[in-house]
């Protein structure tokens, strides 16, 4: 919701900036959107493959409908686990998946009742995590490189707009200032599309990147120690070791998410 509430605060205060001094529909003009739009559309899909770019497309119009992730829903929830699998056995929990909602939790516990190797469970799921990490970081290329082009295509409509205006200038120099105002919108469009748009979607989808990362490390975490038949206070308190007092009773992680130790490589052919 805070999305659409700052997209909408953004667009009020430039009319009202716009309308303060000048007329709305002197910025308005069909060739620059073209251009500005267009030209950075068109980059973006020669940059990219097409399903990288429909995956970008899917998770901006997902933004406002994502539910955030409570890391300390999930640690509770290992701490459930941990005490069930401590009073009757790791293949107690195959029957309990089903209770939970989170995909990534139901693979890591299915992942410990099927595998006794904690390294072989450790290295799946975080394989799996490196992807899913790999995914979210090329949305935010695509954001990024679109924040990049539209300024530079918002130029290009300006020159384009200026050789067109002294083309005329011989003919009607009265002109001159209507067709300059109309050459600089190009570069009015380019800009409010890079630092309205890309930018804080780009922002927006890291932080929410970052936030999964974080969850999904927990439950990697917290199975793996549950595997090893650790206590579950000790699970819980040292999850819980990772916030500070304060952000605990807030509900919300205050660290970056952590690299791997050792980044899985694929093997030819997998």
């Amino acid at each position: 919701m805070n999305t659409i509430i700052g997209f909408a605060c953004g667009i009020i205060v430039l009319v009202a900036g716009i309308m303060s001094n000048g007329e709305l529909m002197a910025y308005y003009d069909v060739g620059s959107i073209y251009i500005t739009l267009g030209g950075t559309l068109a980059s973006l899909i020669i940059n990219f493959p097409f399903k990288v770019i429909k995956s970008t497309i899917v998770a901006i119009f997902k933004i406002s409908f994502r539910k955030k992730q409570d890391p300390f829903k999930i640690i509770d929830n290992i701490v459930e686990l941990a005490e069930q699998a401590r009073e009757s056995g790791l293949l107690s929990l195959e029957d309990k998946v089903d209770e939970y909602n989170n995909s990534f939790l139901k693979k890591g516990i299915l992942a410990i009742t099927a595998s006794h190797d904690t390294a072989v469970v450790r290295k799946d799921l975080e394989m799996d995590l490196y992807f899913v990490e790999q995914r979210h970081a090329s949305v935010h290329e695509v954001l990024e490189k679109g924040a990049a082009y539209a300024p530079a295509f918002g130029m290009i409509g300006t020159l384009v707009g200026l050789i067109n205006m002294l083309k005329q200038l011989n003919q009607d120099q009265s002109a001159l200032g209507p067709n300059m105002s109309i050459a600089l919108v190009t570069t009015f469009y380019g800009v409010v599309l890079s630092n309205l748009v890309f930018l804080p979607l780009a922002g927006k989808l890291k932080k929410m990147s970052e936030e999964e990362i974080i969850c999904k490390q927990l439950i990697i975490d917290g199975v793996i120690a549950i595997q090893e038949g650790q206590n579950p206070r000790l699970i819980k308190e040292k999850m819980l070791g990772l916030f500070p007092e304060k952000e605990q009773s807030k509900g919300f992680h205050p660290f970056k998410k952590r690299r791997y130790a050792n980044e899985p490589v694929l093997e030819h052919g997998k």
